[in-house]
């Protein structure tokens, strides 16, 4: 009696994985950090990618969308060649990788720590990194409104906290407008609050004494009572500095202040290793113009940071983040209508992932008020109106078929709303979207 063997089972096929936030960051930081050491800062192009890690340019493409799965085997070989080993948590199954969050959730603001949609900016982040390694650093950085200056910073605190280094970081604009009626109450409102952020108690009243000076009441506060208590390095992010542009009667004082903090790590004398410890971040969106001397000015001195706008490849690279395909022949199109800014970047992407807008649409309606970025232009110009000074410049930029010339004030505070780009002497639209909706907006005013 003869049996016949049970027929064979296909052996079943190893499901696909997919980078996981985790994963695709890693991979990020390490790219960047290769194209720093060899490749000048420049982003490597997907046949360099290619040549470097042995897989097809398509393959890669596939493997950076994080839309369509890949063997393990794939992603082993990319992060080998960026010196990484590839761990469970940097990727996920694709059964269970879900993509939600690209259609329906719209970006704004400072991007989270471990978003894939950050767009790394090379050498920018390492630049930033490294120089607040240094005892007594300054490191300022400067860049219009939604140009992803917080979101550098955040990143940056992140790896810092990593080395152990204590990080706070304190917009300005969430002083209240009586913290700005005089520098007593602004400087003890400073001190409360990055004591209050770097976990300790609010000691102002003990080492406030109105015999001294205001400025040196505050100096006295952070050496002996915040340098003193806490141990590792502080790093100090002081974000939206450009409000108290807004009160030269402060600003004079605190701003030089700052800068002879910075002086007192350089001094060689006892209290410098003190003041050593303390790193700090001046994060602001204009060109400083309330008059500082230039030896008592922080904005001379130590490293400074301008954000550039985004190049084509860049918003290439995004797109396939978003899953947006086929986006090349558009992209030069899309980079003139938002100037590269990475925002309106972002706000496109995000429509055209949807699928509900084509590239077409897209570009033809930008500038009217129900299009995609209808919420923000209109939100641009009813901040715009509460300052006809501003309103009647902007309307000059925009009426004119070349770069004119403006207030210096003027210009900075349109720059630092995004609106206009300065070069001196000149000032122009930043983007054609600005271009055409205040052409509209402003032409009966």
């Amino acid at each position: 009696m003869t049996y016949s063997q049970p027929p064979r089972q296909p052996a079943k096929r190893k499901r696909g994985i997919i980078l996981s936030t985790r994963g695709w960051q890693r991979l990020q930081a390490a790219e960047q950090r290769s194209t720093n050491q060899h490749n000048f800062g420049k982003p490597y192009t997907l046949q360099e990618l290619s040549d470097r890690t042995a897989l097809s340019p398509n393959t890669l493409a596939r493997v950076r969308s994080r839309k369509v799965a890949v063997d393990q085997q794939t992603l082993e070989n990319y992060f080998r060649a960026f010196e990484l080993t590839l761990t469970p948590e940097d990727y996920t199954d694709s059964d269970s990788a879900t993509f939600t969050s690209r259609q329906n959730i719209l970006l704004s603001g400072q991007l989270p720590v471990d978003s894939p949609f950050y767009v790394y900016r090379p050498p920018i982040e390492n630049t930033c990194y490294e120089a607040l390694l240094q005892s007594g650093a300054l490191v300022r950085i400067k860049a219009p409104r939604q140009m992803g200056k917080t979101s550098l910073v955040a990143r940056t605190l992140t790896q810092l906290r990593n080395q152990q280094y204590q990080t706070t970081i304190t917009s300005l604009q969430l002083a209240d407008a009586s913290v700005f009626t005089d520098l007593r109450r602004f400087l003890q409102w400073f001190c409360a609050i990055v004591s209050q952020n770097l976990g300790l108690p609010n000691q102002v009243d003990r080492f406030w004494d109105d015999l001294f000076g205001n400025s040196y009441n505050c100096t006295n506060y952070f050496e002996n009572y915040i340098l003193t208590e806490i141990e590792h390095p502080i790093v100090l992010a002081l974000d939206e500095v450009d409000a108290v542009f807004e009160h030269p009667e402060i600003a004079t004082d605190f701003f030089g202040m700052l800068r002879a903090w910075y002086e007192k790590s350089r001094y060689g004398d006892a209290k410098s290793e003190l003041w050593q410890k303390l790193r700090l971040i001046l994060v602001h969106s204009t060109e400083v113009y309330v008059p500082l001397n230039l030896n008592q000015s922080p904005f001379n001195a130590g490293f400074s940071i301008e954000l550039p706008t985004l190049s084509a490849e860049q918003v290439l690279d995004l797109a396939q983040r978003y899953g947006v395909d086929d986006l090349e022949a558009s992209a030069d199109a899309i980079l003139e209508l938002t100037g590269g800014n990475p925002y309106l970047v972002q706000v496109g992407l995000h429509h055209l992932s949807t699928q509900m807008i084509s590239v077409d649409e897209l570009l033809q309606t930008a500038a009217t008020s129900d299009s995609v970025y209808g919420n923000h232009l209109r939100n641009l110009l009813w901040d715009l109106q509460k300052y006809p000074e501003l309103v009647a410049a902007l309307k000059r930029v925009v009426l004119s078929t070349a770069p004119v010339e403006l207030e210096p004030i003027q210009a900075f505070k349109l720059q630092s709303k995004g609106l206009v780009r300065v070069k001196d002497p000149m000032i122009s639209p930043s983007c054609q979207l600005y271009r055409k909706y205040f052409q509209q907006a402003l032409s009966s005013t």
